[in-house]
């Protein structure tokens, strides 16, 4: 088992390979760690906007290093869009706090168009305003019609002398404060109906900031254009080609909230762990009470499980071709189903410390408060549960060949990202053949009873699925969406495992979860008054699968990963 699966400040230990990688993790590390967790839970509670964290970025060109592409880098060897390092930074932000993740969040949002888009003026002045040390922001959604973009009221009307008028309001829109580039989306008003993202600019006068939406340290804006003046040197692309960026942007976006997940409940779990430790009630260490063992064995086995899957999900992200487009299904899964095992870590811990989750001076208050956010951000989970339907026949049925995908940690640009092409023949895609990786790990008791839940929910999927009207009910599709997406989530897991070489008693646990979870939603399909016979009669086989328990196996991993996590990080004073 790696020895660096939860992220420890004191010894961090970087995924990637080259000094100047990782002198941006132990700088950022560094920042924080100097700041204290005093002061940077003050700015929180006061909202505080992160002068001094936009100070640091400058000074290291950090944005400057992870956000531009290496065509764009004037010779830079640390320059390049690399997903595993950007991956790795935004675990680091959110283990500190939610908002400095979401400022690099939605500066990624912010230079996807840009970096897609056809105006090379722009693309130049994007990577100087990086040096410089510039934030970005993503101008997309709208108040009434968040990000339905068929519904963008925001027009480019001409002005009659070659040039136009920007008209609109954006709502919901991270770093409108303070971007030097926002990346704003709307529509020709000069009889194509053409789709444009332009670039506008919050110090311009006619760019009114109107207010901050959020009680909040980071800054989520609301701002109106009014007869903003655009030129061709502003406008970054224009018609359908417009559409598939903003959803392209999206794709790339949505994989980076996984990690900021992960950052957020590794620090609730180290601040649990000590206190429960250190702690005696009738008599005991509260970390001795046996239900509070449980919970600390489920929490750490569902964080582990986010680590392999986020990680594995981001090798075939980086190695997406035309040809090879398996991470639209990957990434959404990871939007949906890392966020909502997180929530579900946090929920764990904080039944174990109970009222200290309440306390000011705690991080774990502050991620209470912040941790139900990320998988509400680039469509709800219901929008990507209903994504990644349109993947699952192609999935279970219609296997094709691809070449195996190897660890992608080498220091590449990951410049297919900036050209996915068309957002569109999504049923199309296939994937390779999900049985194998099953089968080599079937030896594993609970992996067996896992592929016996799989086997029936195929079976279902073959002989009764979904009808035109379940399909579009969303108290039965979910739920069908859900178990598939425990499927992927379950093939990558066992992928990555095998990977860093993981215990088979750790892959045996997080099985047991697994096994509890797929059952789960079976028993919402099989309560759903709309359930065919068929599909009770399979629901009803899939619940009556339970794990099987190891105690020995579960108090070892306890004993010998979780038990030795007390005292091993404190965030200084």
């Amino acid at each position: 088992m790696p020895d660096n699966l939860l992220m420890q400040p004191n010894h961090y230990r970087s995924l990637m390979a080259e000094p100047g990688s990782r002198a941006i993790m132990e700088k950022t590390i560094r920042f924080f760690e100097n700041k204290g967790k005093t002061q940077l839970l003050e700015d929180f509670w006061n909202r505080v906007w992160y002068r001094d964290f936009l100070d640091f970025l400058k000074k290291e060109q950090i944005f400057a290093k992870l956000l531009t592409p290496a065509e764009y880098a004037d010779g830079d060897p640390d320059c390049r869009w690399d997903t595993a390092r950007n991956n790795e930074f935004s675990e680091i932000l959110a283990f500190y706090g939610l908002g400095y993740w979401y400022c690099f969040q939605v500066s990624i949002l912010g230079l996807g168009p840009i970096w897609m888009g056809d105006n090379e003026d722009a693309k130049r002045k994007a990577a100087r305003l990086l040096k410089e040390g510039a934030i970005f922001a993503f101008g997309l959604s709208e108040r009434d019609h968040g990000a339905d973009i068929y519904s963008t009221e925001t027009r480019l009307s001409p002005d009659g002398e070659g040039r136009w008028l920007a008209n609109g309001e954006k709502y919901y829109i991270g770093n409108g404060n303070e971007a030097e580039m926002v990346s704003t989306f709307g529509k020709m008003d000069d009889g194509s109906g053409d789709y444009v993202f332009f670039v506008t600019n919050y110090r311009h006068k006619r760019y009114e900031l109107k207010k901050n939406i959020v009680s909040h340290q980071e800054y989520v804006a609301n701002f109106a254009l009014h007869d903003y003046p655009i030129t061709d040197d502003d406008i970054l692309i224009r018609g359908s080609r417009a559409w598939d960026t903003a959803l392209n942007t999206v794709n790339i976006g949505k994989f980076n909230i996984g990690p900021g997940s992960i950052g957020v409940v590794e620090h609730c779990f180290y601040e649990a762990i000590n206190q429960a430790s250190n702690r005696t009630l009738y008599g005991m260490h509260v970390s001795d009470m046996p239900h509070v063992q449980k919970g600390f064995l489920d929490a750490w086995l569902r964080l582990t499980a986010m680590k392999l899957y986020q990680r594995r999900a981001t090798d075939y992200f980086r190695n997406a071709s035309n040809e090879d487009r398996r991470y639209l299904l990957y990434n959404p899964t990871s939007k949906m189903k890392v966020t909502t095992q997180a929530e579900q870590v946090l929920m764990l811990l904080w039944n174990i410390i109970a009222a200290k989750g309440f306390e000011r001076d705690t991080y774990f208050s502050m991620a209470a408060s912040d941790i139900w956010g990320p998988s509400k951000l680039e469509g709800t989970v219901h929008v990507n549960v209903q994504l990644i339907r349109k993947f699952m026949m192609n999935y279970f049925f219609n296997p094709a060949d691809y070449a195996e995908i190897k660890a992608t940690l080498d220091a590449r640009s990951d410049d297919y990202l900036f050209r996915q092409g068309p957002a569109k023949g999504l049923g199309k895609v296939r994937f390779h053949d999900f049985a194998p990786v099953f089968s080599r790990h079937s030896d594993l008791p609970n992996v067996g009873r896992f592929i016996e839940q799989l086997e029936r929910f195929r079976s279902m999927l073959q002989e009764a699925p979904p009808n035109e009207i379940q399909d579009k009910d969303p108290s039965f599709a979910l739920p069908v969406g859900e178990m598939f997406s425990v499927v992927v989530y379950a093939q990558l897991i066992l992928e990555q495992a095998s990977l860093d070489k993981l215990e088979a008693p750790i892959i045996n646990q997080i099985f047991d979860f697994m096994v509890r979870d797929f059952a789960g939603f079976g028993l919402e399909i099989y309560g759903n008054p709309s359930a065919g016979e068929a599909q009770r009669d399979a629901c009803r086989d899939i619940m009556c699968i339970r794990p099987l328990p190891n105690r020995n196996e579960a108090d070892s991993i306890f004993q010998q990963y979780i038990r030795p996590l007390n005292g091993a990080y404190e965030m200084r004073p």
